[in-house]
């Protein structure tokens, strides 16, 4: 069985990341065990250098888009937190077994306006789970931050951000109107490319790694139909 394709540039680049519970086993069972999370990842944020420009905690999987400066670095800062994480989970509640599933997934984001497309779709998550009604309304992500500048220390602005207004307040207020493209929307979709951008970006990654901008498949090749 073939493993789901993880991407790493090998230069400075944003990534949409995806890392979820064992089976969609429940990561965090109360709003303790988040700010654990978010506390851990705000340290190994600094020590490996990578740039958080949002995420988002749902109950059995984290989202974040992070902007990274080393092909290196990603990996290792994910795989110590995750085992941060894991022990701080079986130390409070006795857990045994693997928590995390495989490993987490990563997709290259074009810098412009798809990257505020992809922050947004994953801080629109409580949303579509009906956990909440507007994104305001939920403190793990990194939304009230942008639409409302509620202070986040986790946080680094991306230059996509900083560019809709040299005002403040008037970022704020373009934040909050944004639309998601439709395209980002999709979760389906979204999960399955490796690169998330214009056509123009998607193509040129497409020749410059000699990758198709698709996912490895679980299970057999499909049949081709007679």
């Amino acid at each position: 069985m073939p493993r789901n394709r993880r991407f790493i540039p090998a230069c400075d680049a944003a990534l949409h990341i995806m890392a979820r519970g064992n089976n969609r086993y429940c990561l965090f069972a109360n709003n303790e065990d988040k700010a654990y999370y978010l506390s851990a990842l705000r340290e190994l944020r600094e020590e490996n250098k990578i740039d958080i420009f949002h995420y988002c905690l749902m109950s059995n999987h984290v989202y974040l888009v992070v902007w990274v400066r080393a092909q290196h670095t990603l990996s290792k800062c994910i795989k110590q937190l995750n085992l941060r994480y894991f022990n701080y989970y079986k130390r409070t509640y006795g857990y045994t077994g693997c928590l995390w599933q495989r490993r987490f997934k990563s997709n290259l984001i074009d810098t412009d306006t798809y990257l505020l497309q992809c922050g947004k779709y994953i801080e629109l998550n409580p949303v579509r789970a009906q956990i909440v009604s507007a994104p305001e309304e939920y403190r793990f992500s990194s939304y009230r931050y942008y639409a409302y500048g509620v202070p986040d220390v986790l946080i680094t602005p991306s230059l996509a951000y900083l560019g809709l207004s040299t005002s403040e307040e008037r970022r704020r207020e373009q934040y909050i109107a944004f639309v998601v493209d439709s395209s980002i929307i999709n979760s389906r979709s979204l999960h399955a490319q490796l690169f998330i951008g214009s056509e123009l970006f998607i193509r040129k990654l497409e020749e410059y790694y000699m990758i198709r901008n698709t996912s490895l498949q679980r299970g057999r090749p499909k049949r081709a139909e007679k």
